[in-house]
């Protein structure tokens, strides 16, 4: 990570006002748990220590004060000393889709926009309905509890419904985006025998409309399992590809029959299983990730509403397929009473301004966004300070890979003065956060606030030995709720341990490269598995983009490590802007920079430039996949990427052959 100069790490980027954080509710949490604690709990820092000291007693509260429907029963944690094997809320039982349609009414439950061609509100009442008439059209098709629907969906307003109906019964969700390759569809569905299949027609992108049914025409005769394939109508072509397909129907067909009547939801062990999530994928056939509906329910209500601050009356939105995680929290925004921000499509169609129109027109509270979409908007010189009215948006929150020094003070300076940034990180794995905002703290350049309430986080060094200072091992020392059931097709559970606590026996080992900060936040250097080291010392490739990404010729930076006589060199592969070549010149500054900004060390041995970078389906780029082909080895599942073609670029390098 950039080091922030002593000027700047004297004073915080922003600080919560006391009137904001009077109105907060996590002050209100804050002052419940010290009830609960039976003492003053005086900061953010004592509620956290005590929500890790006492988790049945936090978790129990979190239940209370986030206002959970279900019946908790008698034990609130059992075996919690086991990772894997703690239970919590062994006794209780509820449903997910219940907590999320608490709300009725007339207002707007979902606001769609796909591009600028179409905007779609859709209110409680609505939603209510469209659950309820897709539970009936599910029951039909022979849906039980335990029964696995998958959707091949845009994220629109049918998507949320449909995962609501099947939650509804107990059935188990799983979803990818519309623009996954037959390949990648069946690597993920086929592992998990989908009863039902939902699809779109076809989506838009970047102004362009693009039909899926010669697609979907390879996949369902793949699915063996399934005995409904419902198509949904969104680029005007439903009917014919439903007709295409067999066992095809459209929606409008589907719930024809049916009339709307209350929801009916079906009460379950707070460990049934949710949603099946799955792992990129890009180093073999992606891992079917279990999530159970209690845990979920408590983790994602937990982030959203104490530690983002969202209920009733607010908009919430990320930037998000319904391939990647933050799809399935977003949803969960309905527990909170919230309207939900829903958008499809490329976020720089027709220009860079579509977002921050979206934000401005619908007031939006929480924009949701990944690290590269803030240095795009950065790079392209867009200052929506100056075009946007955002006085309403309270909190800015960025994922997917870490967020650079500059794209903090690029927020504050250009977006909006008094927001709440925050960088958060977790994953897949968790389908939630281990670190992310905390709304009483200051924002500080290039820092994750803290960790998440109850949850026990932690830098360890090799020998699993906490570090104070310096980079290390992103751990959770202690269990909680939203930990997976396990994996799909995992029996004995081997390869869930195997992947999560075989590093540290009895900790989560979470693959993140991190160090604390002396404010107590954390930074995030990039991934272990994909840590640099030459000379046998490690090195964040983080470190890296955030020095090379802020000169204005480099749009992105991918590095990795090759094998070469004996040890291990770092070569840099950059994407630069259209009209510039990578000369003598611009290498010395890529390398001045890096070396001021950085150490030696971080210099690279090679710097190449690529007209293009792989990355997965949710924008993360895949130094794991270049390694392989940089090192002649076979990439197992290219399906998995948004431009797989973008590999053939690194093959057979003579740059790489000196």
């Amino acid at each position: 990570m950039t080091p922030v100069s002593a000027a700047e790490s004297a004073f915080p980027l922003w600080t919560p006002s006391a009137e904001r954080m009077a109105r907060h509710p996590m002050t209100a949490f804050r002052a419940a748990a010290g009830i609960r604690a039976g003492r003053a709990l005086a900061d953010h820092d004592a509620l956290h220590a005590w929500s890790i000291d006492d988790r049945a007693a936090f978790w129990d509260l979190v239940w209370d004060f986030c206002g959970v429907v279900g019946t908790k029963g008698e034990r609130r944690l059992i075996d919690g000393d086991l990772m894997p094997g703690a239970q919590f809320f062994p006794d209780a039982t509820l449903n997910f889709a219940e907590n999320l349609l608490k709300r009725t009414g007339p207002d707007d439950a979902l606001v769609f926009w796909g591009e600028e061609r179409v905007k779609r509100r859709m209110s409680f009442d609505e939603l209510h309905a469209l659950v309820s008439r897709l539970q009936q059209a599910f029951r039909a098709a022979g849906v039980v509890a335990g029964d696995r629907i998958a959707a091949m969906m845009p994220n629109m307003p049918e998507t949320i419904a449909a995962m609501l109906a099947a939650a509804s019964l107990g059935a188990v969700w799983s979803s990818c985006s519309p623009d996954f390759g037959p390949r990648g569809v069946l690597d993920r569905f086929g592992q998990i025998e989908p009863k039902v299949f939902i699809a779109c027609d076809g989506y838009y992108y970047a102004g362009k409309t693009i039909d899926i049914a010669p697609k979907l025409t390879e996949i369902t005769p793949a699915l063996p399992s399934v005995s409904a394939v419902i198509i949904v109508d969104y680029i005007g072509t439903a009917k014919a590809t439903a007709a295409s397909l067999a066992g095809g129907i459209t929606l409008d067909d589907a719930i024809a029959r049916f009339v709307a009547r209350p929801v009916e939801t079906v009460s379950l062990p707070f460990a049934h299983p949710l949603y099946i999530m799955f792992s990129s994928g890009t180093t073999g056939v992606p891992k079917c990730i279990v999530h159970s509906a209690g845990g979920t329910l408590l983790q994602h209500l937990k982030e959203i509403h104490l530690h983002c601050g969202i209920g009733e009356g607010d908009k919430l939105f990320y930037f998000t397929t319904c391939g990647w995680m933050m799809w399935n929290w977003l949803a969960s925004g309905l527990a909170t009473g919230a309207t939900l921000l829903l958008y499809d499509g490329s976020p720089f169609h027709p220009d860079g301004n579509i977002l921050f129109d979206y934000a401005a027109t619908e007031k939006m509270t929480l924009f949701g966004t990944s690290a590269k979409f803030i240095d795009s908007v950065h790079k392209a010189g867009l200052k929506p300070i100056e075009t946007h009215d955002l006085g309403a948006l309270q909190m800015i929150t960025s994922t997917g890979s870490p967020l650079a020094p500059e794209s903090f003070s690029f927020v504050y300076d250009s977006i909006k003065h008094d927001v709440h940034l925050a960088s958060i990180s977790g994953g897949t794995d968790i389908v939630s956060c281990f670190v992310l905002g905390i709304p009483g703290k200051p924002v500080w350049k290039g820092e994750i606030q803290g960790p998440g309430l109850g949850l026990a986080v932690d830098v360890w060094d090799d020998e699993g030995h906490h570090l104070d200072a310096g980079k290390g091992e992103l751990v959770c020392r202690k269990a909680f709720p939203s930990m997976p059931i396990g994996f799909w097709n995992d029996a004995d559970g081997a390869r869930y341990r195997a992947a999560y606590f075989e590093r540290f026996p009895n900790v989560w080992c979470h693959g993140d490269f991190a160090e604390w900060t002396e404010h107590g936040g954390l930074i995030i250097h990039g991934r272990s598995d994909a840590t640099l080291n030459p000379g046998g010392v490690r090195i964040g490739t983080a470190e890296i983009y955030n020095q090379v990404e802020q000169i204005p010729d480099v749009l992105e930076a991918l590095a990795i490590g090759q094998d070469w006589d004996g040890d291990v060199r770092v070569v840099l592969f950059v994407r630069l802007r259209p009209e510039i070549a990578l000369d003598e010149i611009l290498e010395k500054t890529i390398r001045t920079k890096i070396r001021t900004g950085c150490t030696p060390r971080h210099v690279p041995a090679r710097i190449v430039a690529v007209a293009d970078i792989p990355r997965t389906k949710s924008g993360k780029i895949v130094e794991l996949a270049v390694r392989e082909v940089v090192h002649g080895r076979p990439v197992k599942n290219q399906e998995a990427l948004a431009n797989p073609e973008a590999l053939a670029l690194f093959k057979d390098l003579p740059e790489l052959a000196v």
